[in-house]
């Protein structure tokens, strides 16, 4: 037994009072003259006897009494482990993942381990408690209640650092309470590993819960391309964790009503197609069934329709035959005019401007060019090997510090591909080094070596990027060059005309950036919307000459088709999913940790965590007990005779 207050036992000299009062008694017997005592001697002994007993029996009950009151005062308590007042907190982490939505012994693993937590704490006990979305601090499991039994599963991971750190600043500043953090969650591979040793004050206990299987199904990801008779075909990549050989049916959806169905076949690694008509806009929508995790059960895709890519080329004596092949008619709107007879205002209803071998680039058409990149569109500069370097710089100028220097008559092969350039990434499937490089004569060597698209086999830049301004470091006409008959030419400037206008995709991951471009002229202060399911937010946007710029991070948060709405008009539609990082159901060795426990069950956890800290207070026994003593004694001087 220990004793909060033990200051008081200073008290204890007060059981000497009852003791004086007992030994020095202050009564006197009066002397009755009485005619024959005979009678009455066997009386007065008798009742001088029962005197003594009385008076012992008082003072015994007096001091008991007394020192029930001053144990009562200094609160004594029953633990484990020496506390003080509100010496035990706890912080529990509920992983509400949507792993947590596979299926356990006793049903999901996020419900079972809510209905632990609620039933686990008595209700007015406060704790901290904390999921991937939100955070409660010293609260009583009275209030948090209704937000348990409505928790809802977020794509939001954490990985184990960050949990530590976050439920760390969820107990009290208290040095001497005993603090314990409960990590409830099954603890998927993350792409953060986790740590060898865990050195913290804090207790920590991880409760890592498994499904019963760990077969998963689910669609991965889609894909487009051309098919026959002006069709599209659907490409449809799923993956499964089974071990049977069973196929998975899939259904695919145009908006509401079913327009195909297929399978999807070990076999033939679980991929199939689907032929769609090639109509003006297709919100699709692909659905398997799949008892484990029903959040990765649906893929959402949108086919926008199609908008042209406003390119035009400057020339003075070069030949723009390339160039019109490469943005054909069916994706582009291409124009080549003569430097000599340009109409300076079509520039700003262009996406794209090549500088075609340039002689010499005027300052009216510098400052054209400055206004045009600044707001949205991309310049591609191919100088002419008689070039005039100083207006080649000026231009460069209005985007970067670097310069262009003289003219260099030395053979070059073009050898360096930046494979994870924006304009480059999704071109090669493997990195190439048994490529037949093309090479230039001559080159205008750069300042600078950063932000190489394609580079000379010395690492010197041959094409670089400088905000809106795409820029050749050497002529590409065919006396100078071979590069317009090499491979390289045609994803590199296709996928520079294509970044001029991002078209959205046929789906987004829902929780990245994400950036497309809408082909539309709003007028001052107009904005465009997102909406889904009758609600709307506001994206971040850019609006420009002939475009409006969107990103999208933390909104939307839900899986589905979105309108773009131009006040209460529907431009076009993008589709959002859930990312399938938690599908593949891949779980971490925790027994490798060090500085930690790792519990099995959540209930026996939180009953051992409530024994532990336990307190028992006392004194409320030790007032009954003063209570009841004090009864005694009006009883025996009652009663007692």
């Amino acid at each position: 037994m220990q004793f909060l207050h033990p200051e008081f036992f200073y008290a204890l000299p007060a059981l000497l009072i009852p003791v004086f009062i007992h030994l020095f008694q202050l009564r006197r017997f009066k002397v009755q003259a009485f005619t024959n005592v005979a009678l009455l001697q066997k009386i007065r002994f008798q009742t001088r006897k029962s005197s003594q007993l009385k008076k012992w029996l008082i003072l015994l009950i007096r001091l008991l009494a007394i020192a029930c009151i001053i144990i009562a005062f200094s609160q004594p308590y029953l633990s484990n482990q020496t506390a003080e007042k509100n010496s035990s907190e706890t912080v529990v982490y509920l992983d509400n993942s949507f792993s947590m939505q596979a299926i356990g012994p006793k049903g999901s693993l996020l419900n079972r381990a809510v209905q632990d937590v609620l039933t686990g704490f008595d209700e007015t006990e406060k704790i901290g408690l904390f999921t991937n979305d939100k955070s409660y601090k010293s609260t009583s499991i009275k209030d948090l209640k209704t937000d348990l039994l409505s928790l809802e599963y977020s794509q939001n991971q954490l990985d184990l650092n960050t949990l530590i750190l976050k439920g760390t600043t969820l107990f009290s500043d208290s040095k001497t309470s005993s603090k314990t953090l409960v990590l409830v969650s099954d603890f998927q591979q993350h792409e953060d590993k986790i740590p060898s040793v865990i050195d913290t004050t804090i207790r920590i206990v991880l409760v890592p819960l498994k499904p019963i299987n760990t077969a998963n199904s689910y669609i991965e990801s889609v894909s487009l391309e051309p098919s026959l008779n002006a069709n599209y075909t659907l490409n449809v990549s799923g993956k499964s964790s089974s071990d049977t050989n069973a196929p998975i049916p899939v259904t695919l959806y145009q908006d509401q009503k079913i327009v195909g169905k297929s399978i999807l076949e070990k076999s033939k690694n679980y991929k199939t197609t689907f032929v769609i008509p090639n109509t003006v806009e297709f919100n699709g929508k692909l659905s398997i069934e799949d008892a484990q995790m029903p959040y990765d059960d649906t893929f959402y895709f949108n086919i926008p329709k199609a908008e042209k890519i406003a390119v035009l080329a400057i020339n003075q004596n070069s030949n723009s035959t390339f160039l019109k092949k490469l943005y054909a008619a069916d994706e582009f709107i291409f124009q080549s005019l003569n430097y000599k007879t340009l109409d300076y205002s079509q520039l700003k209803t262009q996406n794209l401007i090549v500088l075609n071998g340039l002689n010499q680039i005027s300052i009216a058409l510098q400052n054209s060019l400055k206004t045009f990149m600044n707001t949205g569109g991309l310049v591609v500069m191919i100088p002419s090997k008689d070039g005039d370097l100083q207006s080649y710089n000026q231009l460069l100028a209005t985007q970067t510090k670097h310069r262009l220097e003289p003219l260099s008559t030395q053979e070059k092969r073009i050898t360096n591909i930046a494979f994870k350039h924006p304009i480059l990434k999704d071109v090669f499937e493997e990195q190439v080094s048994n490529f037949q490089y093309p090479t230039v004569q001559c080159y205008y060597p750069l300042t600078t070596k950063a932000n190489s698209v394609l580079s000379f086999e010395d690492q010197q830049a041959f094409l670089v990027q400088f905000k809106g301004l795409f820029v050749f470091t050497a002529p590409v006409e065919t006396e100078a060059s071979n590069f317009v008959n090499s491979p390289l030419i045609v994803p590199t400037l296709y996928n520079i005309g294509r970044s001029s206008l991002k078209t959205p995709p046929l789906y987004y991951w829902i929780g990245a950036e994400n950036n497309f471009d809408l082909k539309v002229n709003l007028q001052k202060d107009r904005i465009l919307k997102l909406g889904h399911k009758g609600s709307q937010f506001i994206p971040l946007q850019t609006n420009f000459n002939t475009k409006v710029s969107i990103t999208t991070k933390e909104q939307p948060s839900e899986p589905g088709h979105y309108s773009i709405l131009k006040d209460s008009d529907t431009l076009t539609h993008v589709s959002y999913n859930y990312t399938r990082t938690e599908s593949q159901l891949r779980y971490s060795d925790l027994t490798q940790i060090q500085g930690v426990s790792i519990e099995n069950s959540l209930d026996a956890t939180l009953k051992n965590i409530k024994i532990e800290a336990n307190v028992t207070w006392l004194w409320k026994w030790f007032v009954i007990f003063a209570l009841i003593l004090l009864a005694f004694e009006m009883l025996i001087l009652k009663y007692f005779k």
